[in-house]
């Protein structure tokens, strides 16, 4: 169990920080239970506005669009899972097993218990899993990069990445290693739910951690 913790995001991602008012809690909640069902593309102000019983003029008040909401998202989730990376690895000695840790937190499909009121943190890691890329795959990310858009996500690499160096100072790509990690991880488990063909499952086996422990280990030894 997680401690109770605040969550922060980089304001400029928002126009009004949504974890201000119940209205705005319910904007985030109502995101990604819409966008978990139906996908980003089908998402819309007017659905969500109907989904949480309020307008799309309210909705306006905290987001620009509905590209800004999956950065908000996308910024929450990587900030818990980087507080979730250093409470798992405090007092862990051995840099081995730490790393091992984080492996299977950036790529385990399971997620925590929802101690969020207002965000189902499984729906979350879906949303992520399969939408997430979309934050940045845009002609707009040099400038939102600029901004700051993406820095809880440059964070956990970087994290992770010092890790890595720990292990084996002369290793010369680590922040590549940790990027492959968590994309490549969101979309083998995109194809192990939609298209199984393209991976090797194993009963009784978290695949997808497994292959990347392999992997990870191989490369910096």
């Amino acid at each position: 169990m997680l401690p109770k913790i605040i969550i922060q995001v980089d304001p400029k991602i928002y126009l009004k920080d949504p974890e201000s008012s119940s209205l705005g809690r319910k904007i985030v909640g109502g995101s990604i239970e819409l966008i978990s069902k139906m996908g980003l593309e089908c998402f819309t102000f007017k659905k969500l506005a109907e989904e949480i019983n309020s307008t799309e003029a309210s909705i306006y008040r905290y987001f620009e669009n509905k590209h800004r909401i999956l950065l908000y998202l996308c910024n929450w989730y990587w900030s818990l899972t980087e507080y979730q990376l250093v409470f798992l690895t405090t007092n862990v000695e051995s840099a081995e097993e730490r790393l091992l840790r984080i492996i299977n937190l950036l790529t385990n499909k399971i997620v925590g218990d929802d101690s969020f009121e207002h965000i189902r943190e499984q729906q979350l890691r879906q949303i992520v899993f399969s939408e997430s890329v979309k934050a940045f795959l845009t002609k707009e990310v040099d400038v939102e990069d600029k901004e700051g858009a993406f820095i809880s996500y440059k964070s956990l690499v970087e994290r992770t990445s010092k890790l890595i160096l720990e292990i084996n100072p002369s290793y010369g790509y680590p922040h590549m290693l940790v990027s492959a990690i968590i994309e490549g991880a969101h979309i083998l488990h995109h194809f192990a739910d939609h298209m199984p063909y393209l991976t090797n499952n194993i009963r009784d086996e978290n695949s997808v951690t497994e292959f990347y422990e392999q992997i990870v280990f191989k490369a910096i030894k």
